[in-house]
């Protein structure tokens, strides 16, 4: 039995109301159509992946931390009442808190060793005063540092003067910082967007006044 040409048609004026409908739509809304399918259909499947960054490091010290910008090794932490010729000057209730490292500039020309330059890629979980940098051979402060040419370095924080006690296990943070280029407004070359790349536990000594006034003391 032959199909009668009006139920042939049917279709036919259906898929026509469809495209008629479709071409008053704005061309921007399927866009908007097929996102929103696809987030139905990801959150039907457990809902986007985010992807996390990788857990940091852990080192111990002694252990060289290498980046981009420069190779640090964390040695010793130690407690002290006053560290003047690193350039941190303390108020009554405070200490410094200083990490003793080898550094070296990885980069290709002289960069600080203090606060914006390699003091900056490693922290201290709780302290948020600025970093200050020393020199440990001749207390040269915030020195600049050559490229390949290593040194030990004094990084010091003026900290509460309860906030670490000796045989406390404190955490450096090392980050890895990326090398941005300037352009229009801004030129030149700067380290920046620090990344969480390891962490160091090293156990703090408390040193009292110092080796040069115990050595002070002991000639009175």
């Amino acid at each position: 039995m032959s199909e009668s040409p009006t139920a042939a048609a049917e279709p036919k004026r259906r898929f026509a109301w469809v495209r008629a409908a479709t071409d008053r739509v704005p061309t921007r809304w399927f866009a908007g159509i097929a996102t929103g399918a696809f987030l139905l259909a990801t959150a039907a499947f457990g809902g986007l992946a985010t992807a996390s960054p990788p857990a940091p490091t852990r080192l111990e010290p002694g252990d060289a931390h290498v980046t981009a910008e420069r190779s640090l090794t964390v040695q010793r932490a130690v407690l002290i009442d006053e560290l003047s010729d690193a350039g941190v000057f303390t108020e009554p209730g405070e200490r410094v808190f200083a990490i003793v490292a080898d550094v070296e500039n990885e980069w290709d020309r002289p960069v600080s060793a203090g606060f914006g330059g390699i003091g900056s890629s490693l922290r201290i979980e709780g302290v948020d005063t600025e970093v200050s940098a020393a020199r440990y051979d001749d207390t040269t402060s915030s020195p600049q540092m050559q490229p390949h040419v290593p040194a030990q370095i004094v990084f010091a924080w003026t900290v509460p003067a309860h906030a670490f006690a000796a045989g406390d296990e404190v955490p450096v943070t090392l980050y890895a910082r990326s090398l941005y280029t300037g352009s229009f407004v801004t030129t030149g070359q700067w380290w920046t967007d620090p990344v969480r790349d390891a962490i160091v536990t090293v156990e703090v000594e408390d040193v009292g006044a110092g080796v040069d006034a115990e050595a002070a003391d002991g000639q009175g």
